[in-house]
């Protein structure tokens, strides 16, 4: 079989294949490995490529971006509003148990649904940050959203924890789950027994919410 790909060269030593929530296949490899060796090492992981493309965990191939037009639904915290386009005109984006836009900037809906998401994330992420962080008596640095491709959220070497903006649209307990995981991760860095323990007894739901992101991540990515 023919595999299509993309490659990231660095400093690396090995080449790394990896398929993607979105189904497209990257390759990263060392930048002294020729093309010609790449397609090789590719081609012949031709049959796990394929398995890993279609298995049942990575996203719809159909995703569709939404059109932004009156009676569309929207997803935040885990629930669909419906999506309102009026005449009148304001800034931004409104939300009263639906959404709504004026009708002079549905041309920029999806930046002005982006920077309104951005800052709900912040609103919900930090306090539960706070939150687990007295409680796990742990001490973070800075607390982020930004956009990650792939990822729903991560703590780095230098005590930052950062989140995927698009979480905003789970359920609470979903995002809870992911601010404790990574919390967790300043006492133990790897999925440990231990881990998984420290992080069971902050989210006592956290397989729920482990289970809601393998099953329902996929609508997270939606644009929007």
């Amino acid at each position: 079989m023919t595999v299509d790909y993309k490659i990231q060269y660095s400093n690396r030593k090995t080449l790394n294949i990896s398929v993607e929530r979105d189904r497209s296949v990257v390759v990263r490899a060392p930048k002294n490995l020729s093309l010609d060796k790449i397609e090789e090492i590719v081609q012949s992981k031709g049959n796990w490529i394929n398995e890993k493309i279609n298995h049942i965990q990575k996203y719809p191939i159909d995703l569709k971006a939404k059109e932004f037009v009156s009676g569309e639904s929207l997803l935040y915290l885990g629930r669909h509003y419906q999506l309102l386009i009026v005449d009148k005109d304001f800034n931004g984006v409104r939300f009263n148990q639906n959404f709504s836009i004026s009708k002079s900037n549905q041309e920029n809906a999806n930046e002005l649904f982006k920077e309104w998401y951005l800052k709900k994330a912040l609103e919900k992420i930090k306090p539960l940050a706070k939150k687990y962080s007295a409680n796990l008596g742990v001490n973070y640095n800075k607390c982020k959203t930004s956009e990650m491709k792939y990822r729903w959220a991560s703590c780095t070497p230098k005590n930052n924890i950062l989140f995927n903006w698009r979480i905003i649209k789970a359920p609470v307990y979903v995002l809870e789950y992911l601010v404790a995981h990574e919390l967790t991760h300043l006492i133990e860095p790897n999925h440990t027994p231990e881990f998984w323990n420290i992080v069971s007894i902050q989210v006592a739901n956290y397989e729920k919410a482990k289970k809601w992101l393998k099953e329902k991540g996929y609508l997270l990515e939606i644009d929007f």
